[in-house]
């Protein structure tokens, strides 16, 4: 009787299941948000060193979370994970201008990659609290977001640390995921 209950929800409600990699330089804080979106709260961490995955239920949408690590040696591998996934979360540390151009390069490279063509595309300008973070007007501009013609995308202004943004950006991502 339980699933027979279960499957009549799902069916009135909808519960999808949806893959999604949270991607982005080292330090941009993929792994902070990825724990706080699971468990609501922020959690000590370390560089990850290949991947973390966590189940995020979410509006009736069940998120397969994959934050793999940043650092320039493992981005290279980011590719074996791009088989079947809808959505990409790419997380830029807004207050480190420096790495722009190179944040830049590697999300336009993500983008010309042909397993994630139907994935849509939900950024987060991550680290607003801290001071000199640029807005999403400015990272828009860095990331020549304007320049993404063939998939749904969205922008954010995010603090991992204080959890803002964060939910805004999920609320986007599962209604765009629905309607897909």
């Amino acid at each position: 009787m339980g699933i027979l209950f279960t499957r009549m929800l799902s069916s009135i409600f909808g519960n999808r299941e949806a893959r999604i990699l949270v991607l982005g330089l080292d330090n941009a804080g993929k792994t902070t948000i990825l724990y706080r979106l699971q468990m609501g709260e922020v959690v000590s961490t370390i560089p990850t060193i290949g991947f973390n995955v966590e189940t995020v239920q979410y509006n009736n949408i069940k998120l397969q979370v994959w934050d793999l690590g940043g650092q320039t040696s493992i981005r290279p591998y980011w590719r074996c994970y791009f088989p079947n996934t809808q959505a990409i979360i790419y997380v830029v540390d807004s207050s480190d201008t420096d790495r722009l151009v190179t944040a830049k390069d590697e999300f336009h490279a993500i983008l010309e990659e042909e397993e994630l063509k139907g994935a849509v595309v939900l950024v987060y300008a991550n680290k607003q609290d801290l001071p000199g973070a640029l807005d999403d007007a400015a990272i828009t501009e860095a990331l020549e977001l304007h320049k993404i013609k063939n998939r749904q995308w969205a922008i954010f202004k995010t603090s991992a640390i204080k959890g803002e943004g964060l939910f805004e950006g999920l609320d986007w991502l599962s209604n765009t995921l629905k309607s897909g």
